[in-house]
């Protein structure tokens, strides 16, 4: 069933109401969850929520209001009411905004999907996370956790530049974790990742990361960190999995090229950022090996999606290229103020929350070692793989991470296994000191990034693969 006239009436109160531009998505969104625990099911929950949010341009100010109504005349009466927000607003003027032009598109976007997650019957999922929780239960883990999470979103977007765009997009992931008591202390490992891994794609994902395989390894792993020494501290080389380096783009990288917070539009949740717009195509951000690029339209990878909650097209672009800022994540609006020509890196993670700037997929190309070369090269180091902790101050600029797990490196081999591997460095110090980068890299899926008041929860995508730095501070305590 088609929601475009709901939208369009919104949109045309609004206008009537005294908008110079409008625009309505209406959305539908069914999601499931369950979690496991050594065994048993835990927790089952699933829901399903509807409305319409709209926003109205008045000046240079925004009004936005949403409802759980997608009848016509709650329609147009939401619209009314973002005009009287937005006219309201403009009583105290702000800045001229305008608009980067955005072509008029009347399109449809569904993501991939071979194997609908809703329509696999519950037992089906419900054994694979139970399951993998006995596997790590009956291999010595004193606690075996499991979760999956299924998203599927309907929405339709109609905007006064004559936008009309439906998109379905399914997204689905999951994880166990086995953790082991000690003295004092208690250790786990994750697979594939500390929170699991998730893409905008149906339940074969999930059938990929064969979980109840690699259960048992989780357990006997963080048994055996129980008595392994700790990390050492000092200043050594370092080498990140891929899954820990993607955390590092998202909170060293993509948060701090967020146009938003360089603008000081969005400090009052996580922050600003300590780029400076001036800087714009000259600042070294890092070693020639760093290529970051923004990505929406990457098949499969969480942040991607055929369409903005602006309506701008998936267009992939560079962030960082040969280790120079050369690109940000924007909006219509943030753009047109910094004088870029670019946006399509707006979202809202439901029809209740006013659209913001985002990540979509942001991650590292690929770079030509691998991680077998990458050890091999390194007489004495420290390697480390899925995050366990992290802290970085509201700049995006300062940082320390925890991983779950580390290895000594000496003399181009794997050695013991280290407790509590920790390291710390300043963003664009630590990007530079980058001097080998794998090829083997894997678009790893973030579901829990939080931003904004009211706060929103989006999803974004990071391919990375595994890097080597050097001179990296490491075994910090506290």
């Amino acid at each position: 069933m088609s929601h475009f006239d709901e939208a369009s009436a919104a949109v045309q109160a609004a206008l009537e109401a005294g908008a110079r531009y409008a625009d309505c998505r209406v959305m539908i969104r069914r999601s499931e969850s369950m979690t496991a625990r050594d065994g048993d099911v835990e927790e089952l929950v699933s829901g399903e929520s509807a409305g319409l949010g709209v926003r109205a341009l008045v000046g240079s100010s925004w009004g936005f209001y949403a409802i759980p109504d997608l009848s016509d005349a709650a329609a147009r009466a939401a619209g009314r009411r973002a005009a009287q927000i937005a006219t309201a607003s403009a009583t105290v003027p702000g800045p001229p905004i305008e608009l980067t032009p955005s072509a008029a598109v009347e399109a449809s976007w569904a993501s991939e999907c071979a194997v609908d997650p809703l329509g696999l019957s519950q037992s089906v999922k419900g054994d694979l996370i139970v399951g993998a929780t006995a596997a790590a239960k009956a291999a010595g883990a004193d606690l075996a956790e499991g979760i999956y999470q299924i998203w599927d979103t309907t929405k339709w977007f109609v905007s006064s530049d004559g936008h009309r765009i439906d998109q379905h997009i399914r997204e689905c992931g999951a994880g166990v974790t086995a953790s082991a008591y000690g003295d004092g202390e208690i250790q786990r490992r994750s697979w594939p990742s500390h929170r699991g891994q998730y893409g905008t794609s149906g339940w074969e994902l999930v059938d990929s990361l064969d979980l109840i395989e690699h259960a048992p390894r989780m357990a006997e792993e963080a048994r055996a960190l129980l008595t392994a020494p700790l990390c050492p501290t000092g200043e050594t080389t370092l080498v990140l999995g891929g899954e820990q380096l993607a955390l590092q783009i998202h909170e060293s990288v993509g948060h701090a090229i967020e146009l938003d917070r360089i603008l000081g539009w969005e400090a009052a949740f996580a922050g600003t950022s300590w780029l400076d717009l001036k800087q714009l195509g000259s600042l070294r951000y890092g070693s020639e090996l760093m290529n970051i690029t923004i990505d929406p339209g990457l098949p499969g990878a969480l942040g991607s999606f055929g369409f903005d909650d602006e309506g701008t097209p998936a267009t992939k672009r560079d962030a960082v290229r040969d280790g120079i800022w050369v690109g940000v994540l924007a909006g219509r609006d943030s753009a047109a103020v910094a004088g870029l020509d670019y946006a399509g890196s707006v979202r809202s993670d439901g029809w209740a929350r006013l659209p913001m700037v985002r990540m979509t997929n942001v991650g590292l190309e690929p770079g030509p070692h691998t991680l077998d070369e990458i050890i091999a090269a390194t007489d004495d180091g420290v390697f480390m793989d899925v995050n366990r902790s992290w802290s970085i101050d509201d700049r995006r600029l300062n940082f320390q991470f925890g991983c779950e797990i580390g290895y000594e490196i000496k003399n181009g081999k794997l050695g013991r296994m280290l407790r509590n591997p920790t390291y710390t460095g300043i963003g664009p110090k630590f990007w530079q000191s980058m001097d080998m980068l794998s090829s083997e890299s894997i678009a790893w899926g973030t579901p829990n990034c939080g931003k904004g008041q009211p706060g929103q929860v989006g999803h974004t995508g990071h391919p990375a693969a595994p890097a080597r730095f050097t001179d990296v501070r490491v075994g910090v305590r506290g």
